[in-house]
């Protein structure tokens, strides 16, 4: 089954330019059917370029999913267009009495950032507030894996002295999971982060499950006990060009990056790097949606909340 989007978003076209089947939501309103209802909170500067890469994931699932777009704020965007965060984006305050079956908060460029001085930080502690009783399941991305960490288990921000770049292998270390089903002892995903989630410190100081880390990388995959969070550090969203689009912004910057690990073929930036995480990726949002799906029954209301 398809995706549903709003009709005239961006990746709409992408999407079936690559022959995914994308339903606008004329089409979805006739379909016979009880699709998942998901609610994607954007934190990333390139709203269209995240829109579009997780979409693409979250299509690869043979249910319906309908996908709401939601802003934390209205801060002028250097990147992406006034006019798409108004036609597109909805405010809080026009959700929040609803229920959603998910949620993806995504990662956002503030991993040198104390969480007191993110400007958005107290709307997004009622947002993580308001998740615990109005989502089934809410899937936290890199940066939104530190801010819910700290708000769920005040757990402080940890940075690396070197920024995590690179194609990393990670350890499954739980394959009996939902959300594990099908994966590879050892897997390769893409990680681009200073902060640090070390394996220790999540195990000591959370009841979460760890379900898949990294000598190198740390934690990659953790879930709580009932699934109702899950907490993704890396980036299996990203596309094959991503790293190399960060590495060379850092570069064009003065910030001298250092080169993404296990990315570019023989560590050179000069040629083409090859994506050897999608498939893996592609099954983690697969897996989420498919449980999502199995826990919520078919006549539950979750539009209007009722």
């Amino acid at each position: 089954m398809p995706i549903n989007i709003p009709n005239g978003l961006p990746a709409a076209s992408v999407l079936t330019s690559e022959h995914v089947f994308v339903m606008t939501q004329d089409r979805a309103e006739h379909q016979d059917i009880r699709p998942l209802e998901l609610l994607f909170l954007n934190l990333m500067p390139k709203k269209i370029v995240t829109e579009i890469q997780y979409m693409r994931k979250l299509s690869s699932t043979p249910i319906q999913v309908n996908i709401e777009l939601l802003r934390i704020d209205h801060h002028v965007s250097k990147n992406t267009p006034q006019s798409h965060l108004d036609t597109f984006y909805k405010d809080f305050a026009d959700v929040k009495k609803r229920y959603y079956d998910g949620l993806i908060i995504t990662g956002a460029p503030l991993d040198k950032t104390d969480f007191d001085d993110v400007t958005y930080w107290s709307k997004l502690q009622e947002i993580l507030n308001w998740s615990t009783t109005h989502v089934t399941s809410t899937l936290f991305s890199c940066w939104g894996v530190a801010a819910a960490l700290k708000h769920f288990y005040d757990i402080p921000l940890i940075n690396r002295e070197q920024k995590l770049s690179g194609v990393y292998w990670h350890k499954t270390t739980n394959s009996v999971n939902a959300l594990t089903r099908g994966f590879d002892d050892y897997f390769l995903a893409p990680q681009s982060r200073f902060i640090d989630f070390p394996t220790n410190v999540i195990d000591s100081n959370t009841d979460l499950v760890i379900l898949a880390d990294s000598d190198e990388a740390g934690v990659f995959l953790a879930c709580s006990r009932d699934k109702r969070q899950v907490y993704v550090t890396g980036h299996p969203e990203y596309d094959a060009g991503t790293l190399a689009d960060e590495y060379r912004r850092d570069l064009n910057a003065g910030l001298n990056p250092i080169v993404p690990k296990n990315y570019f073929p023989h560590d050179d930036p000069s040629l083409q790097p090859r994506c050897t995480w999608r498939s893996h990726g592609a099954l983690l949002f697969s897996n989420w949606v498919n449980y999502i799906y199995q826990e919520t029954p078919f006549d539950h209301v979750y539009k209007t909340g009722e």
